[in-house]
């Protein structure tokens, strides 16, 4: 909706300038002034500036009706005082309008009929990017200090060296283990291919060690949901801690000179393939979760 065309333009205007246009409007009987309603409507202004053009013409009115009253005054006053006056004095002329009181009324600034459009808006160039930006990383993972050289990543090549020494031990102790506990060769192809043969017992150092170290990892990295961290937490303790048992009961076997381990082993020995398939689901799905 376009603002209609006052003095010649259709920018907003001042209240001064739109004071003689609102003095024109024409009013129904018995209304003094228009409404700040009909003002916002006829000029387009919101209602601060009609309160103000509405409080002007108030003024006005309220100032002219002063003055005629003041007029009333001194030409009742003049009527009275006319006979007694001497006729030897000279005659003053009268004024048949009322002298204005106090100073005079401060002249109403001239308005331009044309209003230049406004200026055109000064353009920002957008800011310059910043030279670095640090990536954001998950909350429990503590901030490298930031110094003029790179932080250098720690080595890692001592695991090498610690781990082979104990992945030998652990890879013979599950194994052994696995053979007083029914663990043997097995021929998983009958039929398609007889001579293909594979010893089971390796599946324990397999499932429950590389558990353990993955799980490990996931707990430590911090860059995974709150649930597959604390889920990595506690699998990866019992994943060592059922490991280190592992060791203790075939060296004590061993020891001992027994050939067939006890029930018990062999029913718990049994069942770790099946409890690491579930806790690597499991936490191969809260890894890949947004919760």
């Amino acid at each position: 909706m376009t603002a209609p065309t006052i003095n010649g333009t259709r920018y907003p205007q001042p209240v001064e300038a739109l004071l003689p246009a609102a003095r024109a409007l024409p009013l129904p009987d018995g209304q003094e002034f228009p409404s700040r309603n009909r003002l916002m409507r006829e000029f387009r202004i919101g209602a601060p500036k009609a309160d103000e053009l509405l409080a002007r013409l108030k003024s006005e009115h309220a100032d002219r009706t002063r003055t005629d009253t003041l007029r009333s005054a001194m030409a009742v006053r003049g009527a009275l005082l006319a006979p007694q006056a001497d006729t030897d004095s000279p005659v003053v002329p009268r004024l048949d309008y009322a002298e204005p009181i106090g100073p005079d009324p401060a002249p109403v600034p001239a308005v331009p009929e044309h209003a230049p459009p406004p200026a055109e808006p000064v353009k920002i160039p957008p800011a310059a990017p910043p030279a670095e930006v640090t990536p954001v990383g998950h909350p429990d993972t503590p901030t490298p200090p930031t110094t003029g050289k790179p932080a250098r990543p720690a080595v890692v090549w001592p695991v090498i060296l610690l781990a082979l020494p104990a992945f030998v031990a652990i890879w013979s102790g599950w194994v052994g283990l696995g053979g007083l506990t029914g663990f043997g060769v097995v021929h998983p192809l009958p039929g398609i291919a007889d001579g293909f043969a594979i010893n089971t017992a390796i599946t324990l150092p397999i499932g429950v060690e590389t558990y353990g170290a993955y799980a490990l990892y996931v707990w430590l990295s911090g860059r995974v949901p709150e649930r597959a961290r604390r889920f990595a937490k506690w699998s990866a303790i019992a994943s060592l801690l059922i490991g280190a048992l592992g060791q203790v009961a075939y060296h004590l076997l061993v020891a001992a000179g027994v050939q067939v381990a006890p029930w018990w082993i062999t029913t718990a020995v049994a069942c770790l393939p099946v409890a690491v398939l579930g806790m690597g689901a499991a936490l191969a799905h809260l890894v890949r979760s947004h919760d």
